[in-house]
């Protein structure tokens, strides 16, 4: 199941890419900005919740989707570059096997514990 897993997330990784190039911007900027959303992390300053919340803020694809479909609404494709970028990063993450975080620490994810075996 594990191996199931990471195929839909780097299938979802790969949707990410093909909505980066219907945006038009040079490929450069997703290799600048695909570790941005690991600025979440920083919430880890101040506790394991605040940073639980913080990386599942920046990491929950569903809000990315979201984002993504203001950008369009309102026309705006830096808001809509925002979406895919979160969205690729998060999916990347899950492949990786970091997936949203628990009030535990940050090892603690949806995806099981990093660094130990999960079957």
């Amino acid at each position: 199941m594990k191996i199931l897993i990471k195929l839909e997330e780097f299938m979802m990784f790969t949707l990410g890419l093909f909505m980066f190039g219907l945006l038009g911007y040079q490929w450069w900027w997703f290799l600048v900005l695909i570790m941005v959303p690991d600025i979440g992390m920083v919430g880890y300053l101040f506790g394991n919740k605040a940073g639980a919340i913080a990386y599942n803020v920046f990491h929950h694809k569903g809000l990315t989707i979201v984002l993504y479909f203001a950008g369009m609404f309102f026309s705006s494709p830096i808001i809509q570059l925002a979406g895919v970028i979160l969205f690729s990063h998060a999916a990347l993450d899950r492949v990786l096997g970091y997936g949203l975080k628990y009030n535990k620490g940050f090892k603690y994810t949806h995806l099981g514990e990093i660094g130990k075996k999960n079957g």
